[in-house]
């Protein structure tokens, strides 16, 4: 599903449904294997064996628990590139701050034509770096508001 596609919340049965196939799932991803085999069972009732990456497994365990909680889920490649707009999504913030940002080197943009685009994994690393300084500020706020006696 490309980045930007309309996402729908799963329902009610989704949600328990992914609840108890994550927990079964996961008792059995004891193994170290690279690869795990899972029989499932086709809409006639044949069983068909398919072999998985375990990191796509663990991926999907992640993604079941997400679902069981009520969240929509999208998986993006790394290396994918989003539109202005997809990356403001992804910060929460509005596009013309977005482009702001690219325009004063904060995040790696590249053009095409004359839309610019933005790799998702420099957007998550530059939402880490924010989401870093904000707890440094954070930590040192309490840290003065606790010799200053304040209360915190």
């Amino acid at each position: 599903m490309p980045p930007g596609t309309p996402i729908s919340l799963p329902s009610a049965r989704e949600i328990e449904t992914a609840r108890e196939s994550g927990r079964d799932l996961a008792v059995v991803m004891t193994s170290r294997a690279e690869t795990q085999r899972i029989d499932f069972k086709d809409d006639k009732g044949e069983t068909r064996s398919v072999e998985l990456p375990t990191s796509a497994l663990k991926l999907l365990i992640e993604a079941l628990a997400e679902i069981g909680q009520g969240n929509a889920v999208s998986i993006i490649p790394i290396h994918a590139e989003l539109t202005t707009q997809e990356a403001a999504d992804l910060l929460n913030v509005s596009r013309p701050y977005l482009v702001q940002l690219l325009e004063k080197g904060e995040i790696p943009f590249r053009k095409v034509n004359t839309h610019r685009r933005v790799r998702y994994q420099d957007v998550v690393e530059y939402k880490q770096r924010v989401d870093t300084d904000r707890l440094k500020a954070l930590d040192e706020l309490t840290a003065q508001a606790q010799d200053l006696d304040m209360g915190y």
